[in-house]
């Protein structure tokens, strides 16, 4: 029996090293498992920060735009701000030379009233 006995102990240190390796498997099966999912998760991870830095790059670009329209706008204020400024001085030397000719002409109307002034009072001692 001892033959039977050792086919036994050998047959259950068999199934002892079996149980072992799948235990050892399964492990490893686990842990590539885990490995998977966390490389999956590093791929999420990497896609998600893609899409933040694609953001980030069209709303600077969104920004470049928004900066560029408003530097147009603003020369374009400037040229019209500078449009006005000479249209008014024009107007201020349209003003200004039409005072001096309302001057001038006051000062005519003013020698003419003299003048016939002059002419009724020599008219008056002529009469006289």
């Amino acid at each position: 029996m001892s033959s039977a006995e050792d086919s036994r102990q050998h047959a259950e240190e068999d199934r002892g090293t079996t149980e072992g390796r799948r235990v050892l498997a399964e492990s490893a099966r686990s842990e590539a498992e885990q490995s998977r999912r966390l490389a999956e998760e590093v791929r999420e991870s990497r896609h998600q920060h893609r899409e933040a830095l694609e953001q980030v790059r069209h709303e600077q670009e969104r920004q470049r735009e928004a900066g560029e329209t408003a530097r147009v706008a603003s020369e374009e204020a400037r040229t019209v701000a500078e449009r006005a400024r000479q249209t008014a001085m024009e107007s201020v030397h349209a003003t200004a030379e039409t005072l001096e000719a309302t001057l001038d002409h006051m000062k005519v109307v003013e020698d003419m009233r003299r003048t016939l002034r002059e002419i009724r009072d020599l008219n008056r001692l002529d009469s006289n």
